[in-house]
């Protein structure tokens, strides 16, 4: 059973790094960022693309942008002399692993990412950090170059790796990066950044670009001129321990945070009233007792997700919810700090979740306004709710452990609703299931029984996952050309890298997976009257890439940031895609000006 709890915890949320960071506040980090190696600009036939070079035919598909390019050499010395070329001695590794933080400004996309999310949190999650080295990725802990020469690292992050801020210049093509001008600035900067776990969230508005992620001491910020890619300046927000989104909405920039370390403490919106010269000042619209995931405005109101924060119990009043604000306009535009103790929770999960162990772990993510309805989706960090229920009820055996195992394993569902009377949705479910396992305890006189149990809903469409239970995460939902796009994570590729008998009890759960639905879904409603169509269930064409981290539309077109920690798959010359981040740019389908480059592609053939 001790083995089982460990891999369990091994696989707990991203969350759990954050809590940690890593006490880098005033370390030098491994690898300048004026030395490492550059991301790479590629085509999806791995051609380079040379800045302001035209294609040969209209882009139709999806269209690879930019992706993370080997940094360092595992098992070698140094970086890679150049972007994929190899190492003297040793593998190029490839750290920076997520998109976290992607915005549009002008003709230009903004992101920044985090390195080795999947190795921070096994390291962080469990007691022992033994290095791990699989065909996918290696996770060194102790042993790691960055910890060899920072020691007051601790050795579960040693895996950690500064993150990078990026501008890509569309018209041109041109990939820029702007780490180095953080470090350019002062000490004082350079160590705020390089005590950054990640760059988790970026916006955009009135000449500003923010992009922010979770530290130990605190919510750091940083700002540049969208208009001259001038930095501004950077600072600590020290209430606050995470961010996840921003938003624009009637002409004012929020965002959704976490108070306390790794937003543990409870939630917030901020309202930005900064400027260039000014850019770190904000008024708190909204006090929430969870920390805030993603934000939409739906019919006058802005509605949030939340994610759950120290649960003290294990009732409804500690879950995940839907909260919806005040009017945006009643008095004085957008929310004020008059607006923070007035916003209603609408829906939570426990209106869906029979157990109320397995509820208290789920998460909310995306959600978007929709032609009249508001949509959101659910979350799952795998074998989390497997070890909220060890904790809570103790099984006495393996055995009882992998039935346990089996049965909390949770897919991702799809809500809507168009009303909201009484401060309550009347949420329809299209995708999700009519009954779920839960737990009685005092069943077989106190043993307890797993039991299916309604959820009171029926699905309209399908079963959960859009009929992919390996779809954990509902990551990102946008609105683009008359359609809404849902982005998932797919953790069915790693699965196979299970202890066997773990892996037959999620697999018990889930079912078999499918190793040609291996990569991140990406989901498109046409309208409200039927079914989500697939636009890709392979991760966009590479299916390392584990799911949709970031999306924005801008113009034509939607640009998807990728998740993908898999560190040593950089191999250009075998049957494998590469690992890293992706930026992509996918058409969108109903816009005219792709309605144009069909067309065209058409009269060229």
């Amino acid at each position: 059973m001790d083995r089982t709890r460990n891999i369990a915890r091994s696989l707990l949320s991203t969350a759990t790094v954050m809590a940690t960071s890593l006490a880098l506040a005033a370390v030098p980090a491994h690898g300048a960022a004026d030395s490492e190696a550059p991301a790479e600009k590629r085509l999806q036939d791995d051609k380079p693309l040379e800045g302001g070079q035209a294609l040969a035919t209209p882009a139709i598909s999806p269209e690879l942008l930019a992706k993370a390019a080997p940094d360092e050499c595992f098992g070698g010395s140094g970086p890679p002399p150049s972007a994929w070329a190899g190492c003297e001695t040793g593998l190029p590794k490839v750290n920076q692993s997520y998109v976290w933080g992607l915005t549009a400004s002008g003709d230009h996309l903004w992101f920044g990412t985090a390195s080795n999310v999947h190795c921070l949190t096994i390291g962080t999650s469990l007691a022992v950090t033994e290095p791990i080295e699989n065909d996918d990725y290696v996770c060194e802990y102790g042993e790691s170059p960055q910890r060899s020469e920072n020691p007051a690292i601790p050795p579960a992050g040693g895996d950690w790796r500064p993150p990078k801020i990026y501008l890509y210049h569309k018209p041109s093509r041109n990939l820029v990066d702007k780490t180095a001008a953080i470090a350019r600035r002062s000490e004082a900067d350079r160590q705020r950044f390089e005590s950054t776990v990640g760059i988790r969230a970026a916006g955009s508005h009135r000449g500003v670009v923010l992009l922010g992620g979770p530290s130990i001491l605190g919510l750091n910020l940083f700002a540049f001129d969208g208009e001259s890619g001038e930095y501004l300046g950077s600072t600590t927000l020290a209430a606050y321990g995470n961010v996840r989104h921003f938003l624009v909405a009637d002409h004012t920039l929020y965002a959704g945070v976490g108070l306390g370390t790794d937003g543990q403490a409870g939630g917030a919106v901020l309202r930005w009233t900064g400027s260039k010269s000014r850019p770190f000042d904000f008024s708190m619209v909204a006090s929430l007792p969870q920390q805030v995931a993603d934000l939409v405005v739906h019919k006058g109101r802005m509605f949030v997700t939340t994610w759950p924060s120290i649960a003290r119990s294990f009732d409804s009043d500690n879950t995940a919810g839907i909260w919806m604000s005040p009017w945006l306009v009643d008095g004085a535009r957008g929310l004020t700090t008059a607006d923070a103790n007035a916003w209603k929770r609408v829906w939570n999960v426990s209106q869906y979740e029979p157990d109320p162990v397995i509820a208290a772990t789920y998460g909310l993510g995306g959600l978007a306004s929709y032609e009249g309805n508001l949509y959101w989706g659910t979350m799952h960090v795998p074998m989390k709710a497997a070890q909220a229920h060890t904790t809570r009820y103790a099984p006495e055996s393996d055995a009882q452990n992998l039935v346990a195992t089996k049965n909390t394993q949770r897919t991702t569902s799809i809500f809507r609703a168009s009303r909201f009377d009484n401060g309550k949705a009347r949420a329809d479910l299209l995708y999700g299931a009519a009954e779920l396992p839960a737990f009685d305890p005092e069943a077989n006189d106190g043993a307890g029984e797993w039991q299916l149990i309604p959820t009171g809903y029926k699905p309209r469409y399908g079963a959960a996952g859009f009929g992919n239970s390996y779809n954990n995460y509902t990551w990102k939902m946008l609105v683009a050309g008359g359609s809404l796009y849902i982005g998932t994570m797919d953790w069915s590729y790693l699965v196979k890298d299970l202890p066997l008998e773990l892996r037959g009890a999620v697999e018990g759960g889930l079912g078999t997976a499918d190793p040609a639905s291996y990569g991140g879904d990406l989901w498109v409603f046409d309208d409200t009257h039927g079914p989500a169509k697939s636009a890709s269930t392979t991760g966009l064409g590479n299916y390392l890439n584990y799911g949709f981290r970031t999306m924005v539309a801008d113009g034509p077109a939607v640009y998807s940031g990728m998740a993908n920690p898999m560190n040593l798959r950089t191999d250009r010359d075998d049957d494998v895609p590469e690992g890293g981040w992706e930026l992509i740019r996918l058409p969108v389908a109903n816009s005219p000006a792709t309605a144009r480059q069909e067309k065209a592609l058409r009269a060229q053939r």
